[in-house]
């Protein structure tokens, strides 16, 4: 037989199915104390792009970071120096290395500190891909200008480099895309870029043949086309798909 003071200990035991749910109010807290606050740049692009996600994604792109920038700007403010003391227009041929490495980091596990937001979030991947490098080759473009500007050969070069650095930068991004790594990507561009502004240097005894010769604006038209496809190829898998 069941005593009285069994009963009570037991129905001081059972929950109590109309009180509160700890379990939600606590994830309420949890997330609220988690939760990282928008700054003023990220609020700027939800409103330009209309998606929260695809604004965090872009202000956490590595090569869009304060450090990375600096960085940046630092190489090609010594490709300033450089040619301004020796003529030799270093800026236009360390402007494509450098964007290609920075568009390298706009993809890649392992390097991406967003890239568990990327795989969760509803905007493809693409999306993100596409808005993260146009960011990125944009920075490096106004960067290297104004470092063109600054070393006072604008007008010869400005053209020249543009297209080389669009070239090396996709096959930057290819590469990154389609070995998930963005250390192959950046070896593979700089590894190319290298190669090629040697072999220019070779042939026509000047350093800056890589940008400088018409014949080459082909090539690197058809390299940017191919990379382009692999890029859109590689990207195509629908969030939750193999």
């Amino acid at each position: 037989m069941i005593s009285d003071h069994d009963t009570a200990r037991t129905a001081a035991h059972r929950p109590l199915t109309h009180d509160v749910d700890l379990d939600r109010v606590w994830t309420g807290v949890a997330a609220e104390i988690w939760r990282r606050r928008p700054r003023l740049l990220e609020r700027a692009a939800t409103r330009l792009l209309r998606s929260p996600g695809l604004a965090r994604a872009l202000v956490t792109t590595p090569s869009l970071l304060l450090g990375w920038t600096l960085a940046t700007a630092t190489v090609l403010l010594a490709g300033v120096l450089a040619t301004l003391e020796t003529g030799t227009p270093y800026v236009s041929l360390l402007a494509p290395a450098v964007a290609a490495a920075g568009i390298a980091y706009a993809y890649g596990p392992g390097a991406d500190p967003a890239w568990e937001l990327t795989c969760s979030t509803a905007v493809s991947d693409r999306l993100i891909l596409l808005v993260r490098a146009l960011a990125v080759f944009g920075l490096n473009s106004a960067l290297g200008l104004a470092a063109t500007a600054a070393s006072s050969l604008a007008a010869p070069m400005t053209v020249g480099w543009l297209l080389p650095m669009t070239a090396v930068c996709a096959l930057a991004l290819a590469t990154a895309a389609l070995t998930r790594s963005a250390n192959a990507g950046i070896a593979a561009a700089t590894a190319s870029w290298m190669i090629t502004v040697l072999v220019g240097k070779a042939t026509t005894g000047q350093i800056t043949a890589a940008v400088t010769t018409a014949g080459l604006r082909l090539p690197y038209l058809l390299l940017t086309a191919c990379c382009a496809v692999i890029v859109l190829h590689t990207t195509r898998t629908s969030k939750g798909t193999a």
